[in-house]
């Protein structure tokens, strides 16, 4: 467990963000994995009075707070329609519902975990960050950035056009995965993220054509080929590297099948 002196319900992001730069400070997110270490905090800082909770949605854009939790996002009709169910997939795997009602968006994006099923779909996605100091930035940028003390505001995901699948290989049902992929269609193209490495999620674009004249078994195999060969893996208690090179070319070609 954690223990901490002081406890803050932060009023504004600049009280959140002025307190955050002490590195003895802690910003609170769903506490889940907090709880689980050993760590003396001197002030904990909480959110959730500034209504980052909510998904918004307009013609353009879903805008999803760092409060968020993953239950919401597992629920969220138009979101999941938009994406042909993916961002559902990606998170009902995840311990249970009563973890999914706590976690959060903000401290399973921010954490930038190798084994976030969050982050790994994200990445497919034509998603942004909105941090408090730092601005919109790509997700691919901030997933490759190193941990700093800004504020995620909230995830950005445009509507751009395209189709949406998620895999992953757990174990056993409710375990972290031994590794995920999310692929996506966007504008003629496929690209893959492929998380759980067990390194932080990595995002591959068919630059090479494989995919051009169509999806098919024979095309999605060799695109899968082409993954284990760029995505870098390695071995851990869920899985060897060797395992998890496989798990990259099987698990490309059925969420590349996915698509069409």
């Amino acid at each position: 467990m954690f223990t901490c002196k002081e406890y803050r319900r932060v009023q504004s992001l600049e009280e959140a963000w002025t307190l955050n730069q002490k590195r003895s400070n802690l910003l609170l997110g769903g506490m889940l994995w907090t709880k689980m270490g050993q760590r003396n905090v001197q002030t904990a800082i909480d959110l959730s009075a500034l209504g980052l909770d909510q998904i918004e949605e307009d013609a353009e854009e879903f805008r999803i707070g760092c409060m968020v939790t993953l239950r919401q996002l597992e629920t969220d009709e138009a979101l999941n329609t938009y994406t042909d169910g993916a961002v559902r997939e990606s998170v009902r795997h995840i311990v249970g519902v009563q973890f999914r009602n706590s976690a959060t968006v903000g401290g399973s994006v921010f954490g930038r975990f190798g084994f976030s099923d969050v982050l790994t779909m994200l990445l497919a996605l034509d998603s942004y960050v909105e941090l408090y100091k730092g601005g919109i930035v790509p997700m691919a940028e901030f997933a490759a950035s190193p941990r700093d003390r800004d504020i995620l505001v909230r995830v950005i995901i445009r509507k751009t056009p395209g189709r949406f699948a998620y895999q992953s290989m757990r174990n056993t049902k409710t375990d972290f995965p031994t590794l995920a992929c999310a692929a996506a269609l966007i504008d003629g193209k496929v690209r893959v993220s492929i998380g759980a490495r067990p390194q932080r999620a990595m995002l591959l674009t068919d630059e090479t054509g494989i995919l051009k004249d169509g999806i098919t078994q024979e095309s999605t195999a060799a695109f899968g080929m082409y993954a284990a060969d760029h995505i870098p893996v390695g071995t851990n208690l869920r899985g060897s590297a060797e395992y998890r090179r496989e798990l990259v070319k099987v698990l490309t070609k059925r969420a590349c099948l996915a698509l069409v």
